[in-house]
């Protein structure tokens, strides 16, 4: 009897994985054909709480990308995803710790940061993200009434459960 539940348990959460997925990826797949700008891939790992190098990146398009196209297919990023998740390439950043982060980065203690102030911390420091990609992580997270970024409620955007 256990022995079903861990089964359907796992069966949910790989369902749980696949929307996540597949969620991530359609928010960039602009042209509704099942395929992403290869320059997406960076902003998409990171939406799903990878954070790979550069180099990484770099590497993983190159497996994925559909003859030098320019882009990458559905088809092709879902098992390369999946090898990832199985392969726990880029282990998972714990809430705790990205909380702790973001409270670092918050001088004066107020829950939120400006969008100018994260566009400069994750532009300049560590491996820096693109002013595009910066454009799309404030468009997806900043508050439009108060034009604050609360990030206890961006951590959860920022990760993904993966136990397979």
């Amino acid at each position: 009897m256990a022995e079903n539940s861990k089964s359907a348990e796992a069966t949910v959460l790989n369902a749980k994985i696949l929307k996540k997925l597949k969620g991530a990826f359609q928010a960039f797949d602009t042209k509704s054909d099942n395929t992403v700008d290869i320059k997406e891939i960076g902003t998409i790992f990171y939406s799903l709480g990878f954070f790979p190098t550069q180099a990484d990146l770099q590497k993983f398009t190159s497996e994925v990308e559909d003859e030098r196209s320019g882009y990458i297919h559905w088809d092709r990023f879902l098992p390369a995803m999946t090898k990832v998740l199985l392969e726990d390439k880029f282990p998972p950043i714990a809430d705790e710790l990205l909380l702790q982060a973001f409270e670092v980065l918050d001088i004066e203690k107020r829950g939120y940061l400006k969008p100018e102030e994260l566009t400069n911390y994750m532009t300049k420091e560590g491996e820096p993200f693109t002013q595009e990609e910066m454009d799309e992580m404030l468009t997806a997270f900043t508050d439009e009434e108060k034009k604050h970024i609360y990030y206890k409620d961006v951590i959860p955007h920022l990760t993904l459960e993966r136990k397979m």
